[in-house]
């Protein structure tokens, strides 16, 4: 069973589409006895970080988080600020994340863009695997992804990220460490090849 964690700040319903589109049932869960159920999880997130991780501490739902994901070793994808939030914080916030992977999220600068980039990233790039995962089993060639974002995660270790996109830099669009998995692409918005990485995901972990 998919859990799909409902704290508030995320595209709840497009993420529960798109497994519906692959034939996977995917249920939603804003209490702490429905994630205590969970098989695997999914983390979103829109908006700001420090937005997101007040709504996710006003949820009750952190340390039922914590217990699944750090002990239990829960099966989790987060996807977008749902994988800033697994970093121990943001340049765009003061709140802490929840800290499962070493490291902070920072701004694109407008110094590293040319003219014609703009900030927020928003729109389909190429992604570069650093490395192999199952997450990105037999995916289609030349796989794009859809971004929406102003800030990128940089992991303390370089070997948890698992891909690279580019927007004026090369930054970290995948993070792979266990259990955890993110993506700071949208996948239930980059039709295919994001359906294809959902169903890697209910299937391989």
């Amino acid at each position: 069973m998919v859990t799909i964690v409902d704290y508030g700040a995320g595209n709840i319903f497009s993420v529960q589409n798109m497994f519906k589109k692959i034939g996977v049932q995917a249920v939603t869960a804003s209490d702490e006895a429905a994630v205590e159920k969970a098989e695997k999880l999914i983390l979103p997130g829109v908006g700001a970080f420090d937005t997101c991780a007040k709504k996710l501490e006003e949820s009750g739902l952190r340390q039922i988080l914590q217990k699944k994901v750090i002990e239990n070793k829960t099966p989790v994808l987060g996807i977008c600020v749902g994988m800033q939030l697994m970093m121990q914080q943001s340049e765009e916030g003061l709140l802490p994340g929840l800290g499962w992977i070493k490291g902070k999220t920072v701004k694109f600068r407008p110094e590293n863009m040319s003219a014609n980039l703009k900030i927020p990233h928003m729109g389909w790039a190429d992604i570069e695997l650093d490395k192999s995962s199952a997450l990105f089993n037999d995916m289609y060639p030349e796989p794009r992804f859809y971004f929406v974002h102003s800030f990128y995660a940089v992991p303390e270790d370089n070997n948890d990220t698992l891909a690279y996109a580019r927007h004026g830099i090369r930054f970290s669009a995948a993070l792979e460490r266990d259990n955890i998995r993110g993506v700071q692409f949208h996948p239930e918005k980059s039709h295919k090849y994001g359906m294809k990485l959902l169903e890697n995901f209910v299937k391989y972990y």
